[in-house]
């Protein structure tokens, strides 16, 4: 069931405590740690109430999802702008409603997607943060770049870009920002299982950063949810995403279909 308002306020308060304590422990700030409220599956109604307790940044899977709750601008209790990120895997003929709609794309894995994006921007004279999803766990179920193909990707990629200015963006790709990498823990329901994953995707992310040019603005690591988060951040998350424990259960058998506020 969705929660109420009181309710996703007694919840959010209980997850900042988890986030505070693992921030504590792990010697770090709470704000070097993103909270996205993972919406899917969850009405506009859901994502207002979550807007009123300061919700900044929501997270889709789908992209028909994400255009009917972000297309039309949507401000935050701080009067930013609330940032719509893309989580799911997003298939080349949706490549361009992702763009449009998403502030970030945390999904990418193929160069095929980083040129078609790049156009889609130019086009829309936008700039784009984009991630690269790494199957790190190594599970079949699991989408993004194989770990033994990783670097060799981000170095192609790098190739590809060519020269690259302070702020990280490149000669030809110049309206995407290459922020960093995302993971899915390990699906075993205990989340020390996760840290080998985590700590590889961190490694990886930080030896790309200190290369500068095209990696410039490498310094963001999505990972860690409900159920491995304290792992996650212990391990340098810059982005956890967290859905159930903040909005409740939703009935997937339901479509969402409500209209963009």
């Amino acid at each position: 069931m969705e929660f109420t308002l009181d309710e996703m306020r007694v919840h959010l308060d209980a997850l900042e405590a988890r986030i505070a304590e693992a921030c504590k422990i792990a010697g770090r700030s709470r704000d070097s740690v993103k909270l996205v409220w993972v919406s899917k599956f969850h009405p506009a109604e859901a994502v207002e109430n979550a807007i009123s307790l300061g919700a900044t940044d929501f997270g889709e899977n789908r992209v028909q999802e994400a255009e009917l709750k972000f297309s039309a601008p949507r401000m935050a209790k701080d009067g930013s702008r609330v940032r719509c990120h893309v989580i799911g895997p997003v298939q080349s003929n949706k490549l361009k409603k992702a763009a449009i709609v998403a502030d970030c794309i945390h999904s990418i894995a193929s160069i095929e997607a980083v040129e078609k994006l790049e156009k889609v921007c130019a086009a829309q004279d936008k700039t784009l943060d984009i991630l690269f999803q790494i199957n790190a766990g190594e599970e079949e179920t699991k989408s993004g770049l194989d770990v033994h193909e990783a670097e060799n990707f981000l170095n192609e990629l790098a190739a590809k870009a060519g020269a690259a200015s302070a702020d990280g963006k490149s000669e030809n790709f110049p309206h995407l920002r290459f922020r960093g990498l995302m993971t899915i823990g390990k699906n075993t329901g205990v989340a020390e299982d996760s840290r080998e994953c985590f700590a590889f995707l961190r490694n990886l992310q930080q030896k790309f950063l200190a290369k500068g040019g095209t990696f410039a603005k490498f310094d963001q690591l999505s990972m860690g949810m409900t159920g491995d988060l304290e792992v996650a951040i212990e391990e340098g998350s810059t982005m956890i995403r967290v859905g159930t424990a903040l909005f409740g259960e939703r009935d997937y058998s339901k479509p969402v279909n409500d209209p963009v506020l």
